[in-house]
């Protein structure tokens, strides 16, 4: 259960409630049945509901005090007894749009601390608000039910869309940031790049470049804390609608991203890099400049991409490599180790 300290409930629901709003099916038990807290398999109590992802939670299904779990068909028959089920196509899906309508987001309500600085030119939307000491530029725009933590710098003229949330300690300018979007606390957004003109050793020292471009990101995207995204240097970075960025992420000036994509902790992405749609990389990731990452592309964590990547193809290691030679050459290497190891046992 939630601590109610930081997390406001709602509820009960009935069983045939929670399958409308997880779009799934009830496979077994009452429809009338309430429910009153989702919980995991091993802390859930009598009117909770659960999640069993797969065969590897068996064990947990099994001896859960749960009322109700929501599993993938292939799991219904394991299920004891006493369990209602819900059965889904992606149970975790189902599991986080439950939870969601046990826990909803809390609305912005109308509130700017006296201790803000907004600027006279500022637009603000209803229901905005805006924590202590934060500061919002000239001609900043920001939409109804946005919300900006404390000690935020919003920067002249950035725009700001409908219920977006800003968290603690962000800096955000020469940005258009759209509907929905959640920036966590700490995230440098639309800073100049690392763009200059690097002297060989005999002009005076490097010239920077002015980095005349923008920051857009899209609807419903997530951008996790300290996270840093550099504004164009001509063209724009893009983040593409619905994409989430972790926590500690680099990205450099003019990167595109397209639609659902996923950046893992600590990826970075230099220059002018550009990725389709639901492209998806693991911890660690680095990419180099002016890449072109195809739709669907898999990166593994620690991935060192210095080509481009087609769509669809799955990549690991460093230098990347397709994953199953990645695989295989860690396999040869363990072998030759073991073989040499042997011969100097046998010695």
């Amino acid at each position: 259960m939630a601590d109610p300290r930081f997390y406001k409930k709602n509820g009960p629901f009935t069983l045939a409630d929670l399958a409308k709003v997880g779009q799934c099916d009830i496979g077994r038990g009452d429809p009338a049945l309430l429910m009153t807290d989702v919980a995991s398999l091993n802390k859930a109590e009598s009117s909770h509901i659960a999640l069993c992802r797969s065969g590897k939670y068996v064990h947990a299904l099994e001896n859960s005090k749960a009322s109700a779990c929501i599993l993938p068909v292939e799991m219904a028959e394991k299920a004891p007894p006493h369990l209602a089920i819900l059965i889904a196509k992606y149970p975790h899906r189902s599991f986080a749009l439950i939870s969601a309508a046990f826990y909803p987001e809390q609305k912005a309500e109308e509130r700017i601390d006296p201790t803000a600085v907004i600027h006279p030119t500022a637009k603000l939307g209803q229901n905005v608000e805006i924590g202590p000491m934060a500061v919002i530029g000239a001609h900043a725009e920001l939409g109804d039910g946005v919300k900006i933590g404390p000690l935020t710098a919003i920067g002249e003229g950035v725009g700001i869309g409908a219920h977006s949330i800003i968290g603690s300690h962000v800096s955000l300018s020469h940005a258009v940031v759209g509907h929905h979007v959640h920036i966590k606390p700490g995230a440098r957004i639309g800073q100049s790049g690392f763009g200059f003109f690097m002297d060989p050793g005999d002009m005076g020292g490097h010239v920077p470049v002015p980095q005349l471009g923008r920051v857009i990101i899209n609807d419903f995207v997530e951008i996790g804390a300290n996270t840093t995204v550099d504004r164009g240097s001509g063209e724009d970075t893009i983040i593409g609608l619905g994409t989430r960025i972790d926590n500690l992420v680099q990205i450099a000036h003019n990167v595109h991203f397209g639609k659902g994509c996923v950046m893992v902790a600590q990826v970075g992405i230099a220059g002018s890099t550009k990725f389709g749609d639901y492209v998806a990389a693991g911890g660690q990731a680095g990419f180099t400049d002016n890449l072109k990452i195809g739709t669907g592309a898999r990166l593994g964590a620690q991935s060192g991409i210095m080509r481009d990547v087609h769509e669809g193809e799955a990549l690991a290691g460093s230098p990347a490599m397709p994953i199953k030679a990645h695989y295989r050459q860690i396999a040869m290497l363990k072998r030759l180790v073991k073989e040499n190891q042997k011969k100097i046992n046998s010695r």
